[in-house]
């Protein structure tokens, strides 16, 4: 385990009322020691990214952290965003999570990217690319509000599926953004940083 790394323990994990069938999966992997800290990315091996996603929440001290990866995430679908309030919700969100933007300029941030998705979705109906992205967009800056990574990971994999034509593409884009998203997390969770 490397020294820096995000660690977590079985006790952190069932104390977030964790689902049964992910639960039963990491203590059969981790358990008896209920108090023993374990590399947090050890999930993603034992049951899987979704569940790595979910047990972020244990960790809320790394909060700013978990909203830098979400920017990240929804980054990799940016270039079919054109809306300057969505990227600039990202750019706040980013330098909130650094300290050196305010709870309310990030308010403001989502705000403006939530009515940039609504207006792309009622004038481009038909550009579900372009919707999708800034749903990813949208789904970022809400997280980042929040603090939690999950839904922005998950909506900017699927918008970046969603920006291909066939379904073989689709599936192809889905794997590799999840991909790249999985081996972002665990760089950053084995470094205990952004890196």
């Amino acid at each position: 385990m490397t020294t820096n790394a995000i660690t977590v323990s079985l006790n952190e994990i069932h104390a977030k009322s964790p689902c049964v069938d992910g639960w039963r999966t990491v203590l059969a992997a981790k358990g008896p020691d209920m108090e023993a800290q374990f590399p947090l990315a050890d999930i993603i091996e034992t049951n899987d990214f979704d569940d790595a996603l979910w047990v972020l929440r244990c960790r809320p001290e790394y909060n700013n952290l978990w909203r830098k990866y979400a920017v990240w995430c929804a980054r990799q679908v940016g270039h079919l965003v054109t809306d300057e309030r969505s990227v600039a919700a990202l750019d706040v969100a980013w330098r909130h999570s650094d300290g050196l933007a305010t709870d309310q300029e990030l308010g403001a941030a989502r705000d403006a990217a939530r009515s940039a998705a609504r207006s792309a979705a009622r004038s481009a109906a038909s550009d579900a690319a372009l919707s999708a992205a800034l749903a990813a967009v949208w789904a970022a800056a809400r997280d980042a509000a929040r603090s939690v990574a999950r839904s922005a990971a998950s909506d900017a994999v699927w918008a970046a599926a969603w920006y291909t034509a066939s379904d073989a593409a689709r599936d192809a884009a889905w794997d590799a953004a999840r991909d790249a998203q999985k081996q972002k997390l665990i760089e950053i969770l084995n470094a205990g940083e952004w890196v």
